[in-house]
């Protein structure tokens, strides 16, 4: 493995790992249920969906916002602020940072989502017509803002660098590292907070995107969601945060951090084709951008995070982009939709399936594809099927593909000094 002159000059490191997910609310609890083929889809419980044909979805199991934030931010902000801020304490407690002694105009804040509070929106709505007046909370209009995870996280932690919130669909997550890495190599920071976030249960946004034909027609959690198998018809919602604490290398091996991995490269484009059918085009050069990026050739590739979202176009078409990134050799590479487990969780799926990844490498595990039972002729890769699997991995390659023709790949890797 080669490194480019770029990232070798500033390179970007990972030293703590966040999230919150309908298969666990801290990472290691969401890591042990992936690798033993646990699934969070089940019955909506946030909303009644009786006036919609969607029925299930992954929700974050049990949550208690006043216990983990305190009833005043539990009840100033929505649940896709809340994730985001449980997550951010994971990361930055895993990652050792003591903020006291650190630059704070140095450490900066990077957040993917794709609607904000549109169920609080939806709610507070329903209200004034139910009720024929208007009676908001003072906190309304900051805890539905989709800036609004990114501006606690630095209110919350005092940080005073670089502050963005970026928009680009099922691939924010995926971008907000790749912002971050790059706002890194330029010197324009010396730590962020990169992540995504996302909370979308409401019949406004799953009536739609039922509408649009996105979701799958089958309401049994126990097989809705099947990436890559024949029987796939659609997406099952989910929701949650990832953030992950990305660092310079000078100043992680400065302040002696234990170092989890390495954002290798990053990939970015625009399918410039259709606002919801991908294009092969678009994600093969958006996978080729990561790999330059990055310094490395296909082959050095272990494992593959697919975007994989269980839709029958969508999955084909990244099929067949693997191939033709990597040609004879993407079968010999494992490639995994973790997705079964977690449902899709839009804006913050780039950043978790990110973690899942480094996990991997770390440990030396590729979680499973549940749900593959019933072989689709074009999706000929090896998906993992069912069962995690040992394998030796240093470098994963994780894909992000979202509405609008919005593309990112990142290309993690094992630290090795």
């Amino acid at each position: 493995m080669t490194q480019n002159n770029a990232a070798a000059s500033g390179r970007a490191v990972i030293t703590g790992l966040g999230a919150v997910t309908p298969v666990g609310k801290s990472v290691p609890e969401m890591w042990d249920n992936l690798l033993a083929g646990k699934s969070g889809i089940g019955l909506i419980r946030q909303f009644d969906t009786g006036m919609i044909p969607c029925k299930i979805g992954a929700e974050v199991p049990d949550w208690k916002a006043d216990e983990q934030l305190g009833r005043r931010t539990a009840s100033e902000t929505d649940r896709f602020i809340q994730y985001a801020l449980v997550a951010a304490v994971e990361a930055l407690r895993q990652s050792g940072l003591n903020l006291d002694s650190e630059n704070r105009e140095r450490i900066g804040v990077v957040m993917g989502n794709t609607i904000g509070g549109m169920p609080n929106i939806t709610r507070q709505q329903e209200k004034i017509t139910a009720e024929g007046r208007v009676k908001l909370s003072p906190h309304f209009v900051t805890s539905m803002m989709p800036n609004m995870a990114a501006a606690h996280l630095s209110v919350t932690h005092g940080l005073f660098g670089p502050n963005m919130t970026l928009s680009t669909a099922c691939a924010s997550g995926a971008d907000s590292i790749g912002t971050a890495m790059m706002l890194i190599r330029a010197g324009r920071a010396d730590v962020m907070l990169a992540g995504g976030t996302e909370s979308i249960y409401c019949t406004l946004i799953l009536g739609g995107l039922g509408a649009a034909r996105a979701l799958s027609g089958n309401n049994d959690p126990a097989a809705a969601c099947c990436p890559f198998d024949l029987r796939r018809d659609g997406m099952v919602m989910g929701e949650g945060a990832g953030v992950v604490v990305v660092e310079s290398l000078d100043h992680a091996q400065h302040r002696g951090a234990a170092i989890l991995g390495e954002v290798l490269g990053y990939g970015s484009c625009s399918d410039g084709h259709h606002v919801t059918a991908p294009s092969v085009r678009g994600q093969v050069y958006c996978m080729g951008q990561a790999l330059q990026d990055a310094g490395v050739d296909p082959g050095v590739v272990n494992y593959i995070n697919a975007h994989g979202t269980s839709t029958p176009v969508g999955d084909k078409t990244e099929t067949a982009s693997i191939k033709e990134v990597f040609g004879s050799l993407a079968y010999g590479i494992p490639v995994s939709s973790t997705k079964a487990s977690t449902g899709h969780t839009l804006g913050a799926a780039g950043t978790v399936e990110a973690i899942i990844c480094l996990k991997a490498i770390e440990n030396g595990i590729v979680p499973p594809t549940l749900n593959l039972e019933k072989k689709d002729p074009e999706c000929d890769l090896d998906y993992v099927p069912g069962k995690a699997r040992a394998a030796k991995i240093s470098v994963a390659l994780s894909n992000s593909f979202g509405f609008g023709g919005q593309n990112a790949t990142l290309v993690l890797g094992r630290w090795g000094g």
